[in-house]
């Protein structure tokens, strides 16, 4: 794993929604995710009252060199707590996601416990970052025709 590059979270900035909305039209991010792309609209206003909006989210700029890499977010969801974190592709493979993860769940960050994420059960890379990170596999659904590990911290 080549880990070059400074990682840093910072709180999201207006400017960020436009970068991410780029990351999340990538469609081998969307394959890889296995979620579909927002139309810009629906995007914007996803961020602003779902995820800026809501005063339970903890949502951060993924910066590396000062560059926007990505995000990362927890929110509650039917009773538990959720994390999940998108790079752009030009970020992959670098072990950035598994530090930026590290680094939200640091004292200070995201304390809250348990906490659950879900990845696509062909996305190993995402699934390899929160293994380190210390989640481990509880089970895999099935929603429509993707399947999803579901993975718990705590």
């Amino acid at each position: 794993m080549d880990d070059s590059g400074s990682v840093r979270l910072r709180p999201v900035e207006a400017g960020d929604i436009e970068v991410f909305f780029a990351q999340q039209s990538d469609p081998e991010a969307q394959r890889q995710a296995s979620f579909p792309a927002r139309e810009r609209q629906a995007f914007v206003e996803h961020w602003a009252k779902r995820v800026l909006g809501d005063p339970t989210a903890r949502a951060r700029a993924i910066t590396v060199d000062g560059a926007v890499a990505g995000n990362i977010v927890a929110w509650w969801q039917d009773g538990r707590r959720l994390v999940g974190f998108w790079m752009g592709r030009e970020f992959w493979g670098r072990g950035l996601g598994t530090r930026a993860l590290a680094e939200f769940l640091g004292a200070g960050q995201e304390e809250t416990r348990p906490l659950y994420a879900e990845a696509a059960v062909h996305n190993v890379p995402s699934i390899r970052a929160l293994k380190r990170c210390g989640f481990d596999e509880l089970e895999v659904v099935r929603d429509g025709s993707d399947e999803f590990v579901v993975l718990k911290l705590g």
